[in-house]
């Protein structure tokens, strides 16, 4: 795994050191990306740099070092991520050309250029089996190419600094830029309150975009005019919903032994693949199903134990340690365990703005970067079981969204826009006062009432994910995007599934992994990722995925032929801490600094006396708000972080 960065000028404003020192000022910024070397590559005949930080997994000689150059110099390429197939690609190239025999070192970069000068750029892109993003400059036709992996696991921002059409893996590369312009883009800026990240193509900045998972970016440079709209030129090489209807339309009439035995060799297959390295691996084990999964397949074809990973915490009801311990232990694994105490993961906090560079608010940053750093002290690699609540129906949306669909559909819309606004009226505190509820049962009926007054699946969906509905929080609108419905023959369970996994997805679980573990130069790797397995799942039926209000019926049939089921069956825990009841007692004075009218009213972009309200409603017990305010609150340290 690497850090990639590097610029184009449209004239020559340089010279040929200064575009050195500023390429490698970029370069420094994305050292943690890339600790163990760092390499820059210029053009001689025209104002271009491609710069390189390399965290060294496979070939770790000087063979492996980038950026790369082709055989025939006519490539070169700064590239970061893993091609889990790129031994199979090599052998296609030795049967069909004669670019294997000069492929120099054991790399999967040198096999990606090999197949480029063999088949072409676009060809060889829809063979990449992996996790990856890269910059490829073809120095014949004088074109910039930009690709990115089809689940959206490695980042690339692409944009525009003054003249200087640039590239990096993180955005804190270009604040090295000296014609960078920090203007926020006040659209998407909005678009993050409603969700709580930022979705490609869209950035934090205006004239910098994400390019998107599946997409590719080609820029003949003598053509390119300053500050064009390069999202207009992306295009995708790749489409889940195409890959969704394709399954959809040839169900499996198999019996549920057979695919589940299918699953399970190409499940295999996945993570086999994951574990080739030249350095040391190990694995996440939470203790729920998905990375448990994951470890039972890593240890049946391993000869020595796995090494895997956990972190614990000491409030009741947030602590899975316990579970990956047993797990370990019955699948014979060398278990790795570190007890974070609250101030551990306080400590964290005042990183997260330079650790995500924009404004991210899911919670679970905080424990995924403590594991990444507890399993770095061992290990280069680890594997982790991200996928597959959004591949086969993990969330509790995936289970209780149907419901209240179904609800909202068996009334008439008057009587249902009625009641949700009577229910909206009613204080929390009295719900909860009427009910006896200890649970926070009044803003959960709040949220139910809510969702009745929608007549759509998207909006349901929408409003599930949404953390933000109050209009009076900003001055204009978010992003307004069309989720779509990729086949007419969906359940709107399997529709959440789809949105989930194009969605939040990349951009909010993949972010905070990709961001978290590489903070500490970790190469997390995910075999529930694989695309393959993502064609695999909607060729099977629902009720292989829920059934009798229980999500991931595949994995959970598949985990129980390596662990007995009482060591994991147990109600989804999810990966957190408890934010409601720090933001009411340790981490109160930090918030309140944050939340302040000064610190609110300071940049002019927000709502202060709607904040200030919730977060006063949080103080005094009247609900739970710490979603909501976890947005402001990433965003207020950021902004005074970068701003």
């Amino acid at each position: 795994m690497c850090g990639i960065t590097g610029f184009y000028s449209i004239k020559a404003q340089r010279s040929r050191a200064q575009m050195q020192d500023i390429a490698k000022a970029m370069n420094t910024a994305l050292t943690h990306r890339g600790p163990d070397s760092g390499g820059i590559w210029q053009d001689p005949d025209t104002h271009l740099v491609l710069a390189h930080r390399r965290l060294s997994i496979l070939d770790l000689s000087n063979d492996g070092a980038q950026p790369m150059v082709s055989r025939s110099e006519r490539y070169v390429i700064s590239y970061n991520g893993e091609i889990y197939n790129f031994r199979e690609l090599r052998q296609m190239l030795e049967n069909e050309t004669a670019e294997a025999d000069t492929i120099k070192g054991q790399s999967d970069t040198a096999v990606i250029l090999a197949a480029i000068e063999a088949w072409g750029f676009t060809r060889t892109l829809k063979k990449l089996n992996g996790m990856f993003a890269f910059a490829l400059w073809d120095r014949k036709t004088r074109t910039l190419h930009f690709a990115r992996d089809r689940m959206g696991k490695k980042p690339l921002y692409i944009g525009w600094s003054g003249r200087d059409v640039f590239f990096a893996s993180e955005l804190k590369a270009v604040h090295n830029h000296p014609d960078f312009i920090q203007k926020i883009h006040t659209t998407a800026m909005h678009g993050y309150f409603s969700k709580g990240y930022i979705e490609a193509p869209h950035c934090i900045y205006e004239n910098i975009w994400q390019l998107p998972p599946a997409h590719f970016l080609s820029i003949e440079v003598d053509k390119l005019q300053t500050e064009e709209n390069l999202a207009a030129k992306m295009k995708a090489y790749w489409s889940a919903a195409e890959t969704l209807a394709a399954g959809k339309d040839n169900l499996s009439t198999k019996t549920d032994e057979q695919m589940l035995d299918e699953f399970e060799v190409l499940f295999a297959q996945c993570v086999q693949e994951r574990m080739i390295a030249d350095v040391p691996l190990g694995a996440f084990l939470s203790g729920g199903i998905d990375s448990a999964s994951v470890v039972a397949l890593m240890q049946k074809s391993n000869k020595s134990a796995v090494k895997t990973y956990t972190i614990g915490f000491e409030e009741n009801g947030f602590n899975e340690a316990p579970f990956a311990a047993k797990i370990a232990a019955h699948l014979g694994c060398e278990h790795h365990e570190h007890m974070c105490s609250p101030q551990d993961a306080r400590n964290i906090i005042p990183k997260l703005p330079d650790i995500y560079d924009e404004p991210f608010a899911d919670i679970s940053a905080i424990p995924t970067f403590l594991v990444s750093q507890f399993a770095r002290k061992e290990v280069s690699v680890a594997l982790s079981g991200d996928g597959g609540d959004e591949l086969l129906g993990g969330y509790s949306r995936h289970i209780q969204g149907p419901k209240i669909q179904r609800l909202s559909q068996s009334m008439p819309k008057i009587i249902r826009h009625g009641l949700s606004h009577a229910l909206q009226k009613m204080p929390v505190n009295t719900l909860d006062k009427i009910t006896k509820s200890h649970s926070q049962f009044g803003s959960k009926l709040h949220k139910v009432a809510d969702i009745l007054s929608l007549d759509s699946d998207e909006e349901i969906y929408t409003r599930l994910i949404t953390k933000w509905t109050e209009p009076p929080l900003f001055e204009t609108h978010g992003l307004q995007t069309t989720l779509g419905t990729p086949h007419a023959d969906l359940s709107f369970a399997e529709k959440m599934m789809f949105w989930d996994s194009v969605g939040y997805l990349p951009h909010n679980i993949l972010t905070k992994v990709d961001r978290a573990s590489m903070a500490v130069g970790l190469e997390a790797r995910a075999p529930l990722l694989d695309t393959r397995l993502f064609e695999f799942v909607w060729t099977l039926p629902l009720k292989n995925k829920i059934k009798s209000g229980q999500g991931k019926i595949l994995l959970r049939q598949l985990l129980k032929r390596y662990v007995p089921d009482n060591l994991f069956d147990r109600p989804k825990q999810g990966f957190s801490i408890p934010l409601a009841q720090w933001l009411r007692e340790d981490l109160r004075d930090w918030a309140d600094t944050l939340l302040s009218e000064d610190a609110l009213n300071k940049h002019g972009l927000l709502n202060t006396k709607t904040i200030r309200n919730v977060w006063q409603a949080h103080i005094d017990g009247q609900g739970n708000h710490s979603d909501k305010l976890w947005t402001i609150l990433m965003f207020q340290a950021w902004h005074q972080r970068w701003m």
